[in-house]
């Protein structure tokens, strides 16, 4: 599933860009991970996540987007507790929350420690658009990474029953 959202958003999610901006489906993904199975989790799929992006897409600086990732899928993995499948408002806040708390960090990474401080112009040019984007591309994408883990945990009972 890494995989497959990787290569859709730096293909398919590129294509689509509006104005530059596209959806961050991998950050969508981890912040899933996070909540739909706890904090462990969550941060192994948010690493390995920062770890393909840092590889492809990270400007030759490897970690920054690991960091960030694994940072996402853990405090997402906080949520796991209150976390209901079938109610969709909790994954839509957080991953807002998330989108907006990765373009904070990633602001403070790499602009304003190089003293480039017009925070408002960047909300206002990438980050509210960007999580406004990735909020409709989780409308979409939410019921299909609901199902794929709803069957790996049937799967996972099905062999901890086997080995019990």
């Amino acid at each position: 599933m890494i995989l497959v959202i990787f290569i859709m958003q730096g293909t398919l999610f590129k294509a689509i860009a509006f104005s530059g901006v596209a959806p961050n489906a991998v950050l969508m993904l981890v912040s899933c991970f996070g909540f739909m199975r706890g904090q462990n989790e969550g941060m192994m799929v948010g690493f390995v996540c920062g770890l393909l992006t840092d590889a492809f897409f990270g400007g030759g600086i490897i970690g920054i987007y690991a960091f960030i990732y694994t940072l996402m899928g853990y405090i997402n993995g906080y949520f796991h507790r209150i976390f209901y499948p079938e109610d969709i408002k909790l994954p839509i806040i957080f991953i807002a929350i998330s989108d907006f708390t990765y373009w904070f960090i990633v602001y403070i990474v790499m602009f304003l420690l190089r003293r480039r401080m017009d925070l408002l112009s960047y909300m206002r040019r990438v980050m509210m658009p960007e999580a406004v984007y990735t909020v409709l591309i989780t409308l979409v994408l939410y019921r299909v990474v609901l199902a794929i883990n709803t069957s790996l945990e049937a799967k996972e009972r099905e062999n901890e029953a086997k080995f019990v």
